[in-house]
């Protein structure tokens, strides 16, 4: 393990009514994707992204909605997204920038950064790359969601799309519930077979992990499916989701995107948000259905964090659909972040810079 640089402090002295006040300023922490994938588990993130969405459901965290710019002439858009979690004295911000045209390019679709900002004092603590984080926050947060909704005996996956997001949507369905058989459905078959290849015999994931040729093959066995796509129309047939299915949502975050579609909507007997807020601003699975007359806000059952709070009931009966919509919160972000800093701190992990 590459330790990291010995602690390096400045003092710097000011006058006032001649004396001299010494400010002691201690250095910032840079945390790579790799000291961030030695921090954490995807285990440990569900367990933190669970006790974060519990604060937020119950009052207990402060999250402005996300400010969005739109960079139309890139085909992109920067997201900021602060936070601040009274219980776990969490503060921090996320700038995510997502391009989609990037893949063409050969970069990854999302660019990201977490500042992690000490809440007693105002200091920055670290800065932390962001792309891994989201994935591993976003797959956290479907591995609460499955946790809480999906059938004990789930032993089926499906997972649509084969990106960074896909890969942690099956590692955290495989952290909560014993996988026989997945699948993955992706519009480019290589980018499938490449999926299978680097997934298959990662931690929980099963041996039997199939490139499925279409999405009804992909989803008509699935227990638990998953979305993980930037598609502006439904990416599966509700007709072909059987009775107690669960699916976690998570591509769409606009209200022009939409993965799921009504019909699944109109089966589901809970429609369960990450916050309700954020998804009537941005969820276009459920901002269209609405739009149609397909559902209501009223068929929103409740938030994830209602549930893990234990105010309100998660799976109730073996033959229900359920269907849980992310849109992504800064609590998420920040409360991992925070996580990471402090396990960073521990194993003497990443480079100090002084500011």
């Amino acid at each position: 393990m590459k330790l990291r640089r010995a602690l390096k402090v400045r003092r710097f002295f000011l006058p006032l009514s001649s004396r001299s006040i010494s400010i002691t300023i201690a250095p910032m922490l840079i945390l790579s994707r790799s000291n961030i994938q030695q921090a954490i588990t995807m285990q440990d993130a569900i367990v933190i992204v669970r006790a974060a969405f519990a604060q937020l459901s119950t009052g207990k965290a402060t999250v402005p909605l996300r400010v969005s710019i739109p960079l139309e002439k890139n085909d992109a858009v920067t997201l900021l997204m602060p936070a601040y979690l009274h219980n776990s004295n969490a503060l921090g911000i996320k700038i995510v920038s997502v391009h989609n045209r990037n893949p063409e390019k050969n970069l990854p679709l999302i660019h990201a950064l977490v500042v992690v900002i000490d809440a007693a004092t105002g200091k920055p603590l670290a800065a932390l790359e962001g792309g891994y984080l989201t994935a591993l926050r976003t797959g956290a947060v479907s591995g609460v969601a499955t946790d809480l909704l999906a059938r004990r005996d789930a032993r089926v996956a499906a997972i649509i799309g084969a990106g960074v997001q896909a890969r942690t949507q099956l590692l955290a369905v495989a952290s909560v519930r014993d996988l026989a058989r997945a699948f993955v459905f992706d519009s480019d078959a290589n980018r499938a077979q490449t999926f299978v290849a680097e997934m298959r015999g990662q931690a929980g994931v099963p041996a039997d992990l199939r490139a499925a040729a279409t999405p009804r093959e992909a989803v008509r066995e699935a227990d638990v499916i998953c979305t993980a796509t930037t598609s502006a129309t439904p990416v599966f047939d509700g007709h072909d989701v059987k009775a107690g299915a669960h699916i976690n949502a998570i591509g769409a975050y606009t209200p022009a995107m939409q993965e799921v579609d009504e019909t699944t909507l109109k089966r589901a007997s809970k429609i369960v948000v990450d916050a309700r807020s954020g998804a009537l601003a941005e969820a276009g699975d459920l901002l269209i259905a609405i739009q149609r007359g397909a559902i209501t806000e009223n068929n929103i059952y409740g938030e994830i964090g209602e549930i893990a709070a234990g105010l309100k009931a998660g799976r109730e009966r073996a033959e229900e659909i359920t269907y849980f919509k992310s849109v992504g919160n800064a609590v998420q972000d920040v409360s991992v972040a925070r996580a990471i800093y402090d396990a960073a701190a521990r194993l003497n992990l990443g480079v100090e810079v002084n500011l």
